[in-house]
């Protein structure tokens, strides 16, 4: 829930700001631009656009909607675990090695 109130203090002022604090996204699609959109390029950018539209359908549901299932509501309150933070560095380096 800290992250997602950070990320609404940016995504409030303006959308291009919240955009601009997504600086892996812009990564991505440089790096499918260089590779020539390889498959796994492509896979790497698909991912990041699917965390960044999940974001910003989050940050839009809890803060301006303010509509929450009890069942996220739940998701959101509840500790996360230490190595979840983590799966990116694991994961899209792995992307970017198969796809040069």
């Amino acid at each position: 829930m800290g992250m997602l109130i950070r990320m609404n203090k940016y995504y409030s002022k303006s959308i291009f700001l919240f955009l601009i604090m997504q600086p892996t996204f812009y990564f991505s699609i440089g790096f499918a631009m260089l590779t020539n959109f390889n498959i796994y390029a492509i896979i790497l950018l698909f991912l990041k656009t699917v965390d960044v539209a999940t974001k910003i359908l989050l940050l839009e549901q809890v803060f301006k909607k303010r509509e929450l299932t009890q069942e996220l509501s739940l998701i959101l309150l509840a500790p996360i675990n230490s190595f979840l933070p983590y799966i990116g560095l694991l994961l899209y380096p792995v992307l970017i090695i198969l796809a040069i």
